[in-house]
């Protein structure tokens, strides 16, 4: 079976803090439900620490701390090492390699065209002066890692398809200029919206450490009602009971939209059948915020206690977490090295592969 025929899956995330329920509910819970579906050849998760180092190349411990955490949470939530390969992206030298080769495939224009890279960019302040040539080729390094893994299959939000595009540009002139070379990637978006960007709990945009506005997979049971009962907006009109409410702009519902399914209201609210007839009662008016987040709580401590459980097991075990990542790693070298082998033979820089440029030199001299 060829490279082009096998459907494999190329992941990840920067290890710059914990994982939240942003991270579970838009990429994790899918990552499993991948990985146990038998449908792929492989599964690759890569603990993307260079691309987390380009906007925090003055605290590299923040990422050296984080390297754990990360595969904690990986572990926590049924991502299983015999099924799916976790690795570290700068123990991979095939992959600076390539992005490398790949930055001459891209020009500076196109890479400030990227919307992704400028709103990453607006996002984190950077001026245009105190831009990090790193962060700027940023899609570069995607479109190495994504190549480097075959990977033909990329789950994305919608925020990310621009980087995947970059990708499939720099592929296609590849393999245009040198040959049929690199597999070409296809992403896959989460199906409901909600799942697709989770908001902070605070109704901002994206969930961040610096904002305070997360919920952490590991998180205790307080946090978790802390944050939903202090920081949660609801509506703002719905001063009272039997107020109409309004659900647009309203995070109770917004995380109700992303984690509810029908048969958690048999079990927490059984005067509804499903989350419509519970939206139906808020806007007429009559429901309360209170019995809401109340719910809303009973969802997420369903979903985070296995998790938080499964995570202690690991954590009373980190020398087996350290092999586990270890021996993803050095599995994921040998399949990068592959990819970039054959690329400098495609480009024609093997210059030491089977002494073939002495017999080329010793037909020049014939000739």
């Amino acid at each position: 079976m060829s490279k082009e025929e096998k459907k494999i899956i190329l992941t990840g995330d920067r290890p710059t803090g914990r994982l939240h329920l942003g991270h579970y509910v838009g990429s994790l819970e899918r990552r499993v439900e991948l990985q146990n579906s038998g449908e792929y050849d492989e599964i690759n998760i890569l603990i993307a620490d260079d691309q987390a180092l380009t906007d925090n190349a003055d605290n590299p411990r923040k990422i050296r701390d984080n390297i754990i955490n990360v595969v904690l949470d990986y572990l926590s939530v049924g991502l299983d090492p015999e099924k799916t390969t976790i690795c570290v992206q700068s123990a991979l030298p095939a992959l600076h390699a390539l992005t490398f080769y790949y930055m001459n495939l891209v020009t500076t224009a196109r890479l400030t065209r990227n919307p992704t890279v400028k709103a990453e960019i607006q996002l984190r302040g950077f001026e245009d002066e105190g831009l990090p040539v790193g962060f700027f080729a940023y899609p570069v390094s995607q479109a190495a890692d994504i190549t480097a893994f075959n990977a033909n299959v990329v789950p994305v939000g919608e925020d990310q398809l621009p980087m995947l595009e970059q990708t499939r540009e720099i592929v296609e002139k590849f393999n245009r200029i040198y040959g049929e070379t690199l597999v070409l990637p296809k992403a896959m978006i989460p199906e409901n919206e909600m799942q697709r960007r989770l908001p902070g709990v605070d109704g901002k945009a994206k969930m961040s450490k610096s904002l305070g506005n997360c919920i952490y997979l590991s998180d205790t049971s307080a946090s978790v009602k802390k944050q939903i009962n202090g920081r949660m907006y609801t509506d703002p009109q719905h001063l009272r009971i039997e107020d109409p409410g309004h659900l647009e702009g309203n995070m109770v519902f917004t995380y109700l939209d992303a984690f509810c399914k029908d048969e958690y209201f048999a079990e927490f609210l059984p005067q509804y059948a499903c989350l419509d007839e519970m939206k139906e009662h808020y806007t007429r008016g009559g429901l309360g915020d209170g019995t809401c987040k109340k719910f809303l709580i009973s969802i997420l401590e369903e979903i985070l206690s296995p998790i938080r459980a499964e995570r202690q097991k690991w954590e009373a075990d980190i020398d087996s977490v350290y092999d586990i990542l270890l021996a993803g790693t050095e599995k994921a070298r040998e399949t990068t090295n592959r990819t970039l082998a054959r690329v400098e033979q495609a480009m024609r820089i093997d210059y030491f592969a089977n002494r073939e440029i002495v017999k080329e030199w010793e037909e020049l001299l014939k000739k």
